[in-house]
Formats: C-alpha cells, sequence, structure tokens
C-alpha cells in the first residue's frame, strides 16, 4: 500500500490501528440498538457495515477514501464485539456457555490467521492490485452470515423483556439441554425482568447499588488488561519484533506469523473446551502467569543480548518466548475476558455495561497499536515488555483477588453472586 499510494509509515501506523478508535462509536451504539431492536437485527445490521466498509476500502483511490471505509468497517467491529459474545451467552444453557460464548474469540483469530495466509498469497499480484483484493476478500463471510441469520432464533431474554414470553419459551424449549431446563430458565428469566420492571432508569442503579458498580468496574477492568498487556503489539508487529531479536529471513518472518496464527486458534480451542469443565477462574490465573513469564523473558532477550546480531540462539528463544506469550493468552485471557464479562453483567444492564467494556477494549487496543514502535523507540524494545509484563502481573493480581468462578451458574444466578438484583 505505501509503495502503491505512497503513504509513510506513520500514515500506515494510524490506518492500522484507528479502526479501533472508530469502532467505540459501534460498540457504544450497541446496548441502545440491541434492547431496542434486538439481538438478531443487531447482527444484521453489523454484517451490514462488514460489506460495505471492505467494498470502500478495496475501491479507495487514496488514504481519506481508505479512512473513510476503515470508519464503517470500525462501526462493525463495535456493534459486533459487544453482540456476539452477549447474544451467545443469552441463547446457551449453562452447560455449554462458555464454549459458545468463546466462539466470536475463535473465529476473530481464525480471520487473523487467515488474514496472514491471504496475504503471502496475494503478494504475488501486482502492486495496485493486491492489497486491494485483501480488503475485497473480506467481503466473503458477510455472505455466510447473511445466509445463516435466517436460522438464529432471537433472544429468549430479549424476547422477555418485550413481553414476547410465548416466543421465547419456544427459543428456550430449542436451547436447553431439558424440558425441565428450558422452564427453569423461563422462570429466572422473567424474575429478573420483573425485578427490574420498576426501574426508571437501568443507569441509575449505577449510582446507587454497590453491586452493580462491582460488577460495571469488573467488566471495564477485565477489558482494560486484556488489551493493555500488549497482545496487539505482537499480533500486528511480531515480525518487527523477530526482526530485531535477530531472525533475518523474510520469508521466515512471514511463516512464523502464520504460525503464531495457528498457535492463537489452537489455543483458544483448549480455552473453549476446559472452560465449561475446569472453570473460568483457573484458565485465567494460568494465563495472566503464563503471559508474565514470557513477557519477562522477552524483554530480558532484549536487555541482554541488545543489538546481537546473527545469533540464533537468542532469536531462537525470542520465537518461543512469542509463541508463549500469544499461547497463555490465548488459553484464558483472551476469549475468557468475553465470556466472564458477558455472564455477569444483570439483563437491564447487559447491552449498555457489554458496550462500555467493549469500549475499553478498543481504546487500548487503539492506544497499543498506534503507539508501540513510538513506545520502544523511547524506551527501548526490553523496557516495553517489561511494562507489559508489569500489567500482565497486575492482571494476574486482580482476577485472584476480584473474580469469583461464574462456571455453572445460570446468568440469572450471576445476579445473586455479585448482589446485583
Amino acid at each position: 500500500m505505501a509503495e502503491d499510494l505512497g503513504m509513510s509509515d506513520a500514515q500506515i501506523e494510524v490506518l492500522s490501528g484507528v479502526i479501533n478508535i472508530y469502532s467505540l462509536v459501534g460498540a457504544l451504539l450497541a446496548g441502545w440498538t440491541s434492547d431496542r431492536l434486538g439481538r438478531r437485527l443487531t447482527i444484521v445490521l453489523a454484517n451490514a457495515f462488514f460489506l460495505v466498509g471492505p467494498l470502500a476500502m478495496a475501491l479507495a483511490g487514496g488514504y481519506t477514501l481508505l479512512m473513510v471505509g476503515r470508519f464503517i468497517a470500525g462501526v462493525g467491529v463495535g456493534y459486533a464485539l459487544v453482540i456476539a459474545p452477549v447474544y451467545a451467552a443469552e441463547i446457551a444453557p449453562a452447560s455449554s456457555r462458555g464454549l459458545l460464548s468463546s466462539l466470536p474469540e475463535i473465529f476473530i483469530n481464525t480471520g487473523v490467521m487467515l488474514s496472514y495466509v491471504s496475504n503471502l498469497a496475494f503478494s504475488g499480484l501486482p502492486v495496485h492490485l493486491s492489497w486491494r483484493v485483501m480488503f475485497a476478500a473480506g467481503v466473503v463471510p458477510t455472505v455466510f452470515m447473511a445466509a445463516g441469520v435466517f436460522t438464529m432464533p432471537e433472544s429468549p431474554r430479549w424476547l422477555v423483556m418485550k413481553g414476547r414470553v410465548a416466543e421465547a419459551k419456544a427459543v428456550l424449549d430449542k436451547t436447553s439441554d431439558t424440558p425441565a431446563e428450558a422452564e427453569q430458565r423461563l422462570l429466572e428469566i422473567e424474575d429478573v425482568v420483573m425485578d427490574s420492571s420498576g426501574d426508571s432508569g437501568a443507569w441509575k442503579e449505577v449510582a446507587t447499588k454497590a453491586g452493580v458498580q462491582r460488577v460495571l468496574a469488573t467488566v471495564v477492568t477485565l477489558q482494560f488488561f486484556q488489551q493493555a498487556s500488549g497482545i496487539d503489539s505482537v499480533v500486528l508487529y511480531g515480525p518487527r519484533v523477530l526482526a530485531m531479536a535477530g531472525v533475518t529471513s523474510n520469508s521466515l518472518l512471514l511463516s512464523l506469523n502464520i504460525l503464531f496464527g495457528v498457535a492463537k486458534v489452537g489455543s483458544i480451542l483448549i480455552a473453549m473446551a476446559l472452560a465449561d469443565r475446569v472453570g473460568r477462574r483457573p484458565l485465567l490465573l494460568v494465563s495472566t502467569s503464563g503471559m508474565t513469564v514470557a513477557l519477562l523473558v522477552l524483554g530480558s532477550l532484549f536487555a541482554v543480548f541488545a543489538g546481537a546480531k546473527d545469533n540464533a540462539a537468542v532469536a531462537a528463544v525470542s520465537v518461543v518466548a512469542v509463541m508463549a506469550f500469544v499461547m497463555a493468552f490465548s488459553v484464558g485471557l483472551g476469549p475468557l475476558a468475553w465470556v466472564y464479562s458477558s455472564e455477569i453483567l444483570p439483563l437491564r444492564l447487559r447491552g449498555q455495561g457489554a458496550g462500555l467494556g467493549t469500549a475499553m477494549n478498543r481504546i487500548m487496543s487503539g492506544v497499543i497499536t498506534m503507539t508501540f514502535i513510538s513506545l520502544y523507540q523511547g524506551i527501548t524494545m526490553a523496557g516495553a515488555f517489561y511494562l507489559y509484563a508489569a500489567i500482565a502481573a497486575a492482571s494476574f493480581v486482580f482476577v485472584y483477588a476480584c473474580l469469583p468462578e461464574t462456571r455453572g451458574r445460570s446468568l440469572e444466578d450471576m445476579e445473586e453472586l455479585f448482589h446485583t438484583k
């Protein structure tokens, strides 16, 4: 893109990271939209943004039009990041909610992995065409989404909120493990909705209920730590990091990027398999401690061997450390931040609360991706990874001290656990 359009490194850095800032628009609107139009129609709306955004970028004639396409796609990102885990959590039975609520994360990272593969495949095209085909390929998943949405039921919790109890019962009959569970889920949802019906405004509770304040603070803090620990620096700038660590072959750097993508997806699959068996809390503790160790090792390598050239051992250990960081993140904090956030929010605040958490996530992602180069140039690469390690260590303390186990509990039972009823 730089060669074809004459863009500077600074412009490309902004173009890469600014989609996270643009996504705030969708994230903050998603709660309002999903509460009024329903979870299902909000997914349709997000899909429309995902169709128009990549097309606009593929056809852009310059930097300004690229930014317009980036904005459209960013709004879709914000909508999707809020509504996908909320919808999954609300429609899934407690026995498989951890698995199903992790699906958005697994497919996001499958997309990242496929983008590495497609970039390698399209790199042989003429320079004016390759990056346009890259963006245009993003239209393909929207076709499948448009077809799939016709088979998706509406969230039973939203239906009860709107007084459509018979429709909610029909959905619960199809999505529960047993008829008795369907009946119990309906009673719990009705109880929560009735408990909320007297409120003149759900947000007024934030100022008066300590339980609600705690839940919102937990969601926002968890999403802060998910991004502030530096995962997007490795995802976007992995080749640059490894090149500075001594990996000199460009083809090897591209291949390692694909390997990291595969490792990330594989680790999330492990998290999905274990979330409903061993619980959220153990996986989050293992994840944050593993991230801390991997980042400390990476920082120490740069501190001790700064400027070392052609040191195969340092390069190999750096690759292992980056791989360990990616896998540790993806087995816990990556997917489970979304799972945990979506399931602890009370029904009446679920859309808006998820929007706030996603807004924090996207702000931090934007900050990390648009400052990483300046950060390591200012405090060295070792200093940057030591900073991320300190944040990862703080996230371990937060999980240990503040997050109770939620495995196997109904969403309505969370209101008892967190005193938000």
